[in-house]
């Protein structure tokens, strides 16, 4: 593995802890506070890092610096129906654990034990719906609902309707980037916090370094490295297995970049003085979480991505099944916000 991509993410990794601790950019919070307490600031925020995602990286790929057609979200054949049912279960599994894969990496740096137990299971169920017990089953899905459509992305949809390739890209780059802009800078109370724009235009420009270290200073042709970018659930079970079997693994992209996210937010909390050991309040409390973990190890794996993975860096491709996922999500988030956390087994602590 280059050495160059792996310093790069780390390098991102850092500057996502630190950015993610002081402003808790998460979609699980910024869905919860926009349909519970009509807050919208940070939903905005969000909606602000995903339209930098998009408008970056297909500057980018457009100048010819990446290649994101090599990426994962791009395949030519994907299954809707796993995609979108992966979406639910993570939704759902991030709302039951307070927390997608990301903030749990964030908020093990500031001291947070639950994470660390979120965290574990999320990496051995991911792993076991890759290339474990659940794999038979998520791949015999995969091959009786795949399908090969003659488009797989907006721009590629837009350039069979009678665009041209480059016409195609800029249509549908400023038509959902445009729109995510105007969501979130038309809302005056995300005007009025400089913090939470910053984090926005932070995290979205991060998801555009991170296909440049891996498409751009990675791009070897005698030792390639994947073209990815800001991703979670995958690296997870990739950390948890080279902390486990180091001396059979070689550090890559995703490794450093969870090594980078939890440095980052450990120094940051150290120097805030916001470090603080926490655990579970109660039994139910760790039930609720622990099952909410295996969801999103397990829907994260079948929806090829996270929160961050599918809702910023794979919608930054403009791919077709990263909007299925996202889709899966805000309903599993939906459902778990609505029905399961008003029983009391799964209530909030």
């Amino acid at each position: 593995m280059p050495t160059l991509p792996v310093l790069a993410g780390f390098a991102i990794g850092a500057v996502f802890g630190v950015v993610g601790l002081l402003s808790g950019f998460c979609l699980m919070s910024s869905l919860r506070d926009w349909w519970t307490r009509d807050d919208g600031r940070r939903i905005r925020s969000y909606a602000l890092a995903v339209a930098v995602a998009i408008l970056g990286t297909q500057v980018v790929a457009a100048a010819g610096l990446i290649d994101i057609t090599k990426s994962l979200y791009l395949q030519p054949s994907f299954s809707a129906p796993l995609i979108f049912i992966g979406g639910i279960l993570f939704g759902l599994g991030m709302m039951l654990s307070n927390g997608c894969a990301s903030r749990a990496v964030v908020l093990l740096g500031k001291g947070n034990l639950r994470s660390l137990a979120v965290l574990t299971i999320i990496g051995v169920t991911a792993q076991m719906t890759l290339k474990g017990l659940l794999a038979p089953a998520r791949l015999a899905i995969l091959q009786w609902t795949q399908m090969t459509p003659a488009a797989n992305s907006m721009p590629a949809l837009l350039d069979r309707l009678g665009l041209n390739g480059g016409t195609a890209r800029i249509a549908a780059a400023l038509s959902v980037g445009g729109v995510l802009l105007v969501f979130a800078l038309s809302h005056r109370e995300l005007r009025r916090s400089p913090g939470q724009m910053l984090a926005g235009l932070a995290m979205g420009s991060l998801v555009v370094a991170g296909w440049l270290a891996t498409g751009w200073l990675g791009a070897d042709d005698f030792d390639p490295v994947p073209v990815a970018s800001l991703t979670f659930i995958s690296p997870v079970a990739d950390t948890l297995q080279f902390i486990m079997l180091s001396t059979g693994m070689t550090l890559n992209f995703g490794i450093a970049l969870v090594a980078g996210v939890l440095v980052g937010s450990l120094l940051t909390a150290l120097l805030t003085g916001r470090f603080a050991f926490e655990g579970y309040t109660s039994a139910g409390h760790t039930g609720r979480s622990m099952a909410g973990a295996a969801l999103m190890g397990i829907g994260g794996a079948m929806a090829y991505g996270c929160s961050v993975g599918q809702g910023l860096t794979g919608l930054s491709t403009l791919a077709l099944p990263s909007f299925i996922a996202v889709a899966g999500i805000l309903v599993g988030a939906a459902l778990a916000l609505r029905g399961f956390a008003a029983r009391p087994v799964f209530a909030a602590q």
